[in-house]
């Protein structure tokens, strides 16, 4: 069974074709620039066959257009036909309360997930048109969502809820969702697979640090905490967002500098985090290597990240009354050994012992890099989130048999 995974930014289109017989990535690529001048389709075969694509592409579904004829094309493509395509998984970042596991795509499924854009109008648009052009395009082919929210929905009541009149939480469900549920998902049972231990009786914190970054409590297989709440910004430093702040802060700078809530909105998600403190980049090679060279605020944004993801662990080893696993996962999380190393440091009286020749120079590879007499095991897995979306298509496609 062939199933194409698609996930939809607002200016992107990023997908892989699996080959669910053997979990086989047969393609997989990116449109960017969707709706901008200079817009283009980056594609790679398995076999390493690699082109970029320009044209033209106006909208989402001009976009899939383009997919679907690359991975067709006698050139470059790896289907015969677009009769090869048994189904179609879509990444959807937001399923507020109404979605707690992955679903088939039907009317009254996009008709509930129509009304969670006001919970993520950045995100959640982008995700439908890609759901829209699917149906226009392949109609005969299922779809399926995949949500970044579903895995956190075993989350407690005392973990979701904010300390704000309950009439909110009811008139607006403003609650704590959590993102990264299907990378989070992944690398816990990942982890427990390579240790052989059953994954319903362990405590794990999984550690997703990327340009977005998130940290999740998972307790015998449920999600009982996580770090971002009812939208992306909240929790750990991130590339550009500031994660946990004063919301003080923010109603003294609307006043101060007369923000309306679009400018206050840009400030909190795309001009602060690394990028805000540093004054360098967003990108984390980039602050390393001008805290290498002596630069005192990329040296202070690196102590500040690794302080909030440390203090994280902390809160979490108490919420989870001890811990089994450690997982550091995501583009920086996999390939950052000096972060890694500065956030396991002096915690080994909560059972965490890094082993530092390990650890040293280990990039983008499954690895146990804690020393053996370290209670907890500290990991490095690598994420792939594709093929869980992938995976959990192809469940609900065979329970339709």
């Amino acid at each position: 069974m062939k199933i194409l995974v698609l996930n939809c930014g607002s200016s992107s289109i990023k997908y892989q074709l699996f080959d669910m017989t053997s979990s086989e990535v047969l393609a997989k690529g990116i449109v960017e620039k969707v709706a901008l001048k200079g817009s283009f389709l980056k594609h790679e075969r398995s076999d390493g066959e690699k082109v970029i694509l320009e044209g033209e592409i106006l909208d989402h579904q001009t976009g899939i257009e383009y997919v679907l004829g690359v991975l067709t094309s006698e050139k470059y493509g790896s289907l015969k036909s677009l009769n090869e395509i048994d189904a179609v998984g879509h990444r959807v970042v937001h399923g507020a309360e109404k979605f707690n596991s992955s679903v088939l795509i039907t009317n009254e499924v996009i008709e509930k997930m129509e009304e969670c854009i006001d919970l993520a109008p950045l995100h959640n648009p982008p995700n439908l048109k890609g759901i829209y052009a699917i149906k226009n395009l392949l109609p005969q082919v299922p779809q399926a969502g995949v949500f970044d929210t579903a895995f956190h929905q075993t989350m407690p009541e005392t973990s979701y809820m904010y300390a704000l009149p309950y009439s909110l939480y009811t008139k607006y469900g403003i609650r704590r969702y959590g993102f990264h549920g299907t990378s989070h998902r992944y690398v816990s049972k990942k982890a427990c697979q390579e240790l052989g231990v059953d994954y319903f009786t362990q405590k794990i914190i999984t550690c997703h640090l990327g340009n977005g970054a998130s940290i999740a409590a998972i307790d015998k297989g449920k999600s009982v905490d996580t770090s971002m709440g009812l939208t992306p910004v909240e929790g750990l430093i991130m590339g550009t967002r500031c994660g946990d702040l004063d919301l003080g802060v923010l109603l003294y700078l609307m006043d101060k500098e007369e923000l309306g809530i679009s400018t206050t909105s840009a400030l909190i998600n795309k001009h602060s985090g690394m990028l805000g403190i540093s004054g360098v980049s967003s990108d984390m090679r980039e602050i390393e290597k001008a805290a290498a060279e002596g630069n005192k605020r990329a040296i202070l944004s690196l102590e500040m990240y690794d302080y909030r993801v440390k203090k994280y662990i902390g809160s979490y080893i108490a919420t989870l009354g001890g811990l089994d696993i450690l997982i550091f996962t995501g583009g920086i999380g996999e390939n950052s050994d000096t972060l890694r190393k500065s956030v396991c440091s002096n915690m080994e009286f909560l059972g965490i012992e890094i082993d530092e020749q390990k650890n040293k120079g280990l990039r983008g590879k499954l690895e146990v890099i804690s020393k053996p007499s370290s209670k907890a095991k500290v990991m490095v897995v690598p994420t792939n989130e594709e093929l869980v979306i992938a995976e959990d298509t192809l469940e609900i496609i065979n329970n339709l048999k």
